[in-house]
């Protein structure tokens, strides 16, 4: 497997998540906190605009802008495309500068705890997985994979990278647990890729639990489109935790329940995200499994 050169932490991907942001600032106050010996470490505020005016996007949602038919169409002219188009031509895989590894940081409303989530399932990001869930019981493993080949997401730039998303914490607002939760997750992704170039990664299981996303569950919604119900008092802050069909996942505003109408327990994740109630999505459904890292795909 080919070593890691140049790694990109991002920040700001989100405006109004701060935790990466500042972050991405301190590091670039003190860069030697994430330089190593073999690789060239990078900072980036994805959307500095919309950073600055503590909103997620300007125009549109900068991590759903890196489809490469996008990335290509010269009449997409918004804001948030221009920056993707922007991105893509300093670190992606032809651009000036590639990036080797992206590590984009998130934060969510959500009871995320710790979340690394990846694109694909080659064998660094899944060994980096295994490693990340060995030194931390709070870290989680969600797989955003598609069937299709390419994803809009920011980490998608290169074949190598995961998302970071950490929660339950507030849109624009610092939480000092979680900005040193995720400081010390980033520390310790920068310090594998260090021992992956030189040949010396700590051994990990072979088995690991991940969370394969699904589906997504609007809530339910009127005839012009009002929501109808709220995520179950039950269910709240409950992600990656079971859900078994017909537990509440809803109730409405006359106190009747809505249950789960699925056939089999499943594991909610992103539950009431406040930046998804626009996007029609309640909460995302997966599936937890286990898998043999040694079994995927070698790059």
């Amino acid at each position: 497997m080919s070593k890691i050169k140049r790694v990109v932490i991002v920040g700001g991907t989100h405006g109004n998540e701060v935790t990466g942001i500042y972050l991405v600032k301190k590091f670039e106050r003190s860069p030697h906190l994430i330089q190593r010996s073999s690789f060239e470490s990078r900072t980036l505020i994805a959307n500095p605009k919309a950073s600055a005016i503590g909103k997620r996007y300007v125009d549109t949602d900068l991590n759903r802008c890196f489809l490469r038919e996008d990335l290509e169409n010269p009449n997409l002219a918004s804001y948030e495309a221009q920056q993707a188009k922007l991105i893509h031509q300093t670190f992606g895989l032809q651009g000036s500068q590639p990036a080797d590894f992206v590590i984009d940081l998130h934060s969510s409303t959500a009871n995320m705890g710790l979340t690394i989530i990846l694109g694909n399932e080659n064998s660094l990001n899944l060994h980096l997985g295994a490693y990340l869930t060995s030194i931390s019981p709070k870290v989680n493993i969600l797989f955003s994979t598609s069937q299709q080949k390419f994803r809009p997401h920011l980490d998608s730039i290169c074949e190598f990278g995961c998302t970071l998303e950490v929660g339950a914490v507030a849109q624009n607002v610092l939480n000092a647990a979680l900005f040193q939760e995720t400081e010390t997750i980033i520390h310790a992704i920068l310090d594998y890729l260090e021992a992956h170039n030189q040949g010396t990664a700590p051994p990990v299981k072979d088995n690991i639990n991940v969370y394969h996303s699904i589906e997504t569950i609007d809530y339910p919604r009127n005839e012009i489109g009002e929501i109808e119900a709220m995520i179950h008092p039950k269910l709240q802050f409950q992600d990656y935790q079971p859900l078994h069909p017909g537990e509440p996942i809803f109730l409405n505003f006359e106190g009747k329940e809505i249950v789960y109408a699925g056939e089999s327990t499943v594991y909610p994740v992103f539950i009431n995200e406040a930046a998804y109630y626009e996007k029609g999505i309640a909460m995302c459904i997966t599936q937890l499994s286990k898998i043999n890292i040694n079994n995927q795909r070698r790059d």
